[in-house]
């Protein structure tokens, strides 16, 4: 990613984080997706802490073999399993700047799919 890109990936991030903010009832989901991992997180921006995250770079999700989309559907899946064994059954969306495509989609979906709403 050249020194704009990653810029105007900040300024679309800033802009996102201005109207959404996680609470302990409802976290913030933030996605973040590099060229070879997905990282995701829920927050509690209240308490500035993490309630729990999910990575590609996990032994259970690090396959050579699978394609990137689906392992980044596991990870939105683990994450809302975790959130769940939490009692946490709602968050907000936090796309952290990336396009709502492919990996951030499949992870938004295998999110809702595993029972977390947003």
């Amino acid at each position: 990613m050249t020194k704009t890109a990653h810029a105007a990936r900040v300024r679309r991030h800033a802009r996102v984080r201005k109207k959404v903010s996680g609470t302990p009832a409802r976290p913030r989901l933030a996605v973040f997706r590099s060229n070879r991992h997905v990282h995701a997180q829920l927050i509690d921006d209240v308490a500035g802490a993490t309630l729990a995250s999910a990575s590609t770079e996990e032994a259970a999700l690090r396959s050579a073999t699978t394609p990137p989309v689906e392992r980044a559907g596991a990870v939105g899946k683990l994450l809302a399993e975790r959130a769940t064994a939490q009692g946490i059954t709602s968050a907000v969306f936090d796309r952290g700047g990336f396009r709502f495509h492919g990996r951030v989609k499949a992870l938004a979906d295998g999110a809702r799919s595993a029972g977390l709403e947003f």
